[in-house]
Order: structure tokens, then sequence, then C-alpha cells
């Protein structure tokens, strides 16, 4: 397993022990005003109404990203895209993926193959914030699953492989690139 695979896996339980540790005392612990917690979830099961919302929130708010909140939720990629980050989650929209063979989508959905939808998920997720005007042309980044992209710039246009990046939004955990098209490991 990489150092990436090992960093996300680890936040899950760390972040989990430490809402443990938080609540052991006599005085039973208070959420702020406009958050609370359901008693066996993780960190996605934090309901806040007035943050930021972080890089699942912004999926999830988003009509042209359904496809990558199903296969996200299947992948039980959920709890580590929304730890504190910061990430960096280049988001195909549903357009995107619709461009694969047909049946892929389907197929990767099934829990037989849930660790190459994870490998596939993790291709899109780099550690820390790497926004597009910050991004030149050449540049390699390594992703969470252990491999490499590269990034094209032409003319203002930045490339991420072979997928545009059409859109940034900023989440409190991150930053999401809207891409148009699947980023398929090698």
């Amino acid at each position: 397993m990489n150092r990436h695979n090992l960093i996300l896996k680890a936040l899950v339980p760390i972040t989990s022990a430490m809402l443990a540790a938080c609540g052991s005392g006599e005085q039973p612990a208070t959420a702020p005003a406009g958050t609370e917690q359901q008693a066996d979830g993780g960190q996605s099961t934090v309901q806040d109404d007035q943050s930021e919302k972080n890089i699942v929130g912004v999926a999830v708010g988003s009509a042209d990203h359904t496809t990558l909140v199903v296969a996200v939720k299947a992948a039980d990629l959920v709890d580590a895209l929304t730890n504190a980050g910061p990430f960096t989650v280049f988001a195909p929209t549903n357009a995107a993926f619709e461009g694969l063979p047909a049946g892929t989508v389907e197929g990767l959905l099934k829990p037989e193959k849930k660790e190459a939808l994870q490998d596939i998920l993790e291709y899109h997720v780099a550690l820390g914030v790497f926004k597009p005007e910050t991004i030149f042309d050449g540049q390699s980044l390594g992703m969470v699953n252990g491999s490499n992209v590269k990034f094209t710039v032409k003319d203002g246009q930045v490339m991420i492989n072979d997928a545009k990046i059409v859109a940034a939004v900023p989440a409190s955990n991150g930053l999401v690139c809207v891409i148009d098209k699947v980023l398929l490991p090698q």
C-alpha cells in the first residue's frame, strides 16, 4: 500500500479516536450552534449548516456531479474526503462519466469492483491545494493512488492528462476542480 493510501486510510480511525476522546469527560460535549453529529458516524455525518461546504458537500450540491457522488459512496471514500485535508479533487462531470464505454460505470459500482473504483477515484485526488492558475505547463503531480498526472497549459487552458479543467470551486478542506473527462490510471 502506498504512502498516500496509508495517510487517507489512517485519517478516519484517528479522527474517530479524537472524537471519542473529546466526549469522554464527565460533562457532555456540546457542538457549536448549527452543527450536530450522528452517534455512530464518521466525519461525514457531521451536520453543519453554517460553515463553508467541504469537498463532498460541494459535489453533493452539484447537479453535474451525481455520478461522482454515487461512486464516492460506493468506494467508501466519503469520510476520507470530508476530513480536514487539504485536498484537490479533480471532479469529472456526469457527462464525463457518460463518455466512458457503455457499462463501465455500472460495472465499477459493483461490490466486487470496489478496489478498482477506489483506485480510479484516488487518481482524481491530490494532497494539497492546486489552483489551476498556479499550475504550469509540463508539471507532474502525484495523486493519492500513487500514480502521477501531467498538466499542460496552452492559451490559458489547463489540462490534466487529456481532461480540461473547466472550473474550480473552493471548499473548506481544499478545492474541487471540475473536469470534462474521467482520469484513468495506467
